[in-house]
């Protein structure tokens, strides 16, 4: 694939499987039931793919946080969609959260869905919930405490770190990805780039 890439550095290659990579530093930890064994730092480059290189993405669903729905993928197809990657533990993430839920709301008309997807929490929603809490985040996240529900993107283009940002266009592409945290102009700039490109309605 070929991707613009900011900055001005490539991403060196896709991991063979999907291997979550955590915020911590480097630093191997365990805390409770928090499993971060073998994790490092994402890198936080962005890369936006072209439309003619871009893979489908993959049938994606799971339960949700907050209801006792589940997300599935293939039904957002039509709208841009942004899929976060956090956990209530990550640095990085508490630390996005605010600007993720500021693009959000900024896009909120204009065809953009927002989900999360809160892994690694341990076996209860009670640190996830109350992170969306503290942070008043009010789009939904799919709750996949051990990550298999993310083995999906494995083949296609895994979110290889906590946090992760993907960006799937309206035609069901995935177009960009970000290993590590992003802020809000990046995150925008990516955003309006594939809205840009037009394509199917819902």
């Amino acid at each position: 694939m070929k991707a613009r890439v900011w900055p001005a550095v490539s991403v060196a290659a896709l991991l063979a499987g999907l291997v979550l990579v955590s915020c911590s530093d480097g630093q191997v930890t365990r805390d409770g039931d928090v499993e971060n064994i073998g994790y490092i730092e994402g890198d936080g480059v962005v890369s936006l793919y072209a439309p003619e290189n871009r893979k489908p993405a993959p049938e994606f669903s799971g339960p949700l946080l907050r209801d006792e729905g589940d997300f599935d993928l293939t039904e957002a197809r039509g709208d841009v969609i942004v899929l976060n990657v956090w956990g209530s533990w990550c640095a990085p993430c508490r630390k996005e959260a605010p600007d993720l839920q500021a693009v959000y709301e900024e896009y909120a008309d204009e065809g953009v869905r927002f989900i999360g997807v809160n892994t690694r929490d341990g076996q209860t929603e009670t640190a996830a919930r109350s992170f969306e809490d503290e942070f008043g985040i009010t789009y939904p996240s799919v709750f996949d405490p051990h990550g298999e529900a993310l083995l999906a993107f494995r083949d296609t283009l895994p979110p290889a770190a906590i946090p992760s940002t993907l960006v799937i266009d309206r035609e069901g592409r995935m177009a960009g990805r970000v290993l590590g945290p992003i802020g809000r102009g990046s995150l925008s700039d990516m955003i309006s780039d594939v809205l840009a490109e037009g394509g199917a309605g819902p």
